[in-house]
């Protein structure tokens, strides 16, 4: 992995995207969502983590985040790892799931090029390291208008699983949006 997508400080915010493997469009069952905002709030409850803004899309989850003293690639790889297990265990028993054979077995073949038994995330989260309130800023409104570049919504906070409800005064789907003064 290159020194350009490590986590390299930990008292700095960071800009990370987890993909699903080759871009399949596993959320769109808000069940799959769940499982991941659940796993998210875990982290933020007792691994230190701190959540400045996200959103999650179809194939991927944007973030801006930091720790309160955890390091963050193991933050990051505990919340992966344990979302993966908990979507693994939700496809195979979900009935209603007409692609469940697909995902399983394409899940379970992409695992076997990284010598797992099943790989739902692509490996990296490419961290960004978030310099200046401008790249923050820059970073924030891009999330934020992802579904709106996407054609799924008009506005930004019309998105459910975005934090751009709690960045326009409501209350969003996570409990612990820290809005920082640096993205305003």
């Amino acid at each position: 992995m290159s020194k350009k997508y490590k986590f390299n400080d930990n008292d700095q915010l960071y800009f990370v995207t987890f993909t699903v493997t080759n871009w399949v469009d596993l959320f769109i069952r808000n069940e799959y969502k769940d499982i991941v905002l659940n796993s998210i709030k875990f982290c933020q409850i007792n691994k230190d983590l701190e959540v400045y803004g996200w959103c999650m899309m179809t194939s991927h989850l944007h973030m801006i985040i930091g720790s309160k003293g955890n390091s963050l690639s193991n933050i990051m790889r505990d919340l992966k790892r344990h979302s993966s297990e908990m979507l693994h265990i939700a496809i195979a028993k979900n009935a209603k799931e007409s692609r469940r054979e697909w995902l399983l077995d394409m899940f379970r073949k992409e695992g076997e090029k990284h010598n797992n038994k099943f790989q739902l995330w692509q490996a990296e989260s490419h961290p960004v390291a978030l310099m200046t309130a401008k790249i923050a800023h820059q970073k924030l409104e891009y999330l934020h208008y992802n579904p709106v570049e996407a054609g799924f919504v008009k506005y930004t906070n019309a998105w459910l699983y975005s934090s751009a409800v709690d960045y326009n005064g409501g209350k969003g789907l996570l409990d612990i949006i820290l809005l920082d003064p640096m993205m305003m």
